[in-house]
């Protein structure tokens, strides 16, 4: 790999990574449901939507940055996860 290739740090710690993508996932929620709270179609709807392309969204950042789908530390993959649980969620409630 040359070495002008930008990459992240992957020599992080396995806590570090962890607590960076909690509170990622924290933000990005409160962010997601601020944004529902305002889109003119509802809360549930806004809300379903955006969760939906969340998951989306990390789901196509894991698969750019070759994240392990189940690796030691939570990433992308997990986050996208956990925004598609919440988003059949909404649609159930």
């Amino acid at each position: 790999m040359p070495l002008f290739t930008a990459s992240r740090d992957q020599n992080q710690p396995l806590v570090s990574k962890t607590i960076n993508v909690i509170v990622r996932f924290g933000l990005r929620l409160a962010t997601i449901t601020v944004f529902a709270l305002f889109a003119g179609i509802g809360l549930r709807h806004g809300l379903t939507i955006m969760l939906w392309m969340s998951a989306m969204l990390g789901a196509v950042i894991a698969t750019v940055e070759s994240e392990e789908p189940l690796g030691a530390s939570l990433n992308h993959w997990d986050e996208a996860i956990a925004y598609a649980a919440l988003c059949c969620l909404a649609c159930t409630v």
